[in-house]
């Protein structure tokens, strides 16, 4: 993947999002947000509303990056949204992994701004290396090629539009442009942990792949992420409309449909209904239903919901 100037970063996007419009931003603190930052209002995007989650996960650490964004905000002139969540609380509450809830927790409170502030789009500072690591993390824990398509350019969360411009931008080039520009920005410790599944692949499995297999390592799973992505896209146009947000759904319906379309339905349709931890394993046990010989007409969801199936029909209880 050739490597471009910043002032062509992020090109497909910007011709989609003109710089004269209201628009979220996610900022951390840390390089990759602050760059982000900085690079949307060079590109002329002015009236941006910055949002922070603080985790409650660092204790002081946590607290002087929301004030130091605050301060960012100030200092530019831009309005600020700070919430704060207690994402340990959650995890346990939930049965999630911090980064599972963490992640649940940042885009409720994204989802939530953007409601109150009137504003449907958010720019996240994702980028290529993230991309990799999101597709070998979904790797490893069996997704499909949905979960293989890992992060868009462009995807959607409910009524919230979640745009990554720098989705194409390797963590090299960030660093560079840290450098040119002389940002400041907060330095997470945790991201040194390995305790945690992403910072092992980043730190350990990453640099041990690309001994093994070459440099261009990196490129051509980001290369295979992308493919996986444009490919799901085109599996989604084939979903029957509406049908995902039908309740109760109809067997019938369902059982109609190719197996690929079948599980992606049944999805889209248990997210619609706010339903946690969507994994392969619950999706079969829908599918499971859909057997006229089904000797089992309900199932049980995560936070103690029930799904049943009664008179040709699927219902969440």
């Amino acid at each position: 993947m050739k490597q471009l100037p910043p002032e062509e970063w992020g090109s497909e996007v910007r011709k989609l999002l003109p710089n004269d419009r209201r628009y979220l931003v996610g900022v951390s603190g840390g390089r990759d947000s602050i760059v982000l930052l900085h690079w949307l209002l060079a590109r002329g995007y002015r009236k941006l509303i910055i949002c922070h989650l603080e985790h409650g996960l660092r204790g002081p650490e946590g607290k002087a990056d929301a004030g130091f964004v605050e301060r960012l905000a100030s200092k530019h002139r831009l309005s600020a949204e700070v919430g704060t969540a207690d994402v340990a609380a959650l995890a346990a509450q939930r049965k999630q992994s911090i980064e599972t809830a963490a992640r649940e927790a940042r885009l409720a409170f994204f989802s939530r701004t953007a409601r109150r502030r009137r504003c449907a789009t958010i720019f996240l500072g994702h980028h290529a290396d993230d991309q990799v690591e999101t597709f070998l993390l979904n790797l490893f824990r069996g997704a499909g090629s949905r979960g293989l398509g890992a992060m868009r350019a462009h995807s959607q969360h409910g009524q919230l539009e979640v745009v990554r411009p720098l989705l194409g931008v390797w963590r090299d080039e960030i660093d560079r442009y840290v450098a040119e520009h002389q940002l400041k920005f907060r330095e997470d410790t945790t991201n040194r942990q390995r305790s945690a599944r992403r910072n092992r692949l980043r730190h350990e499995i990453v640099p041990w792949l690309e001994k093994q297999f070459g440099r261009n390592l990196r490129q051509n799973i980001w290369r295979a992420a992308s493919i996986f992505a444009e490919e799901d896209a085109l599996l989604e146009s084939y979903l029957p409309e509406g049908l995902a947000s039908e309740q109760p759904l109809s067997v019938r319906t369902l059982r109609a449909l190719p197996i690929v379309l079948q599980r992606r339905t049944i999805r889209a349709w248990l997210r619609a209904q706010e339903t946690p931890d969507v994994d392969f394993n619950l999706i079969e046990s829908v599918r499971a239903l859909l057997d006229p010989t089904a000797r089992t007409s309900k199932i049980n969801l995560p936070r103690d919901r029930h799904l049943r199936r009664r008179a040709g029909r699927l219902f969440l209880e």
